[in-house]
């Protein structure tokens, strides 16, 4: 089984780990982050005990990696903005 996970990028932080993993999930790529139990107790670490794994399945490498090249150039930028008639009044706001 662990010959089916691979490591596609390491980042510094779990914040950075859980948006890049919110990226891939959106995609339907499946996410697992090393070392989520220690970032969950110490929530912000440094140097080493920063570092998070992004891990996904040998058969979504490919996808994943074309994905996060597409994040890191910029590619998934829209020039569109949100206008206030896109969202809808919630009530008690």
């Amino acid at each position: 089984m662990a010959d089916d996970i691979v490591v596609v990028e390491t980042v510094s932080g779990v914040i950075e780990a859980e948006l890049i993993r919110s990226l891939l999930e959106s995609a339907g790529i499946i996410v697992e982050l090393s070392h989520e139990a220690a970032l969950s107790v110490y929530s912000l670490g440094i140097g080493r005990m920063a570092r998070v794994d992004i891990l996904v399945r040998k058969d979504q490498e490919a996808a994943a990696l074309a994905l996060l090249n597409d994040y890191r150039s910029g590619r998934l930028e829209t020039t569109e903005t949100d206008s206030p008639e896109d969202f809808p009044p919630q009530p008690g706001v």
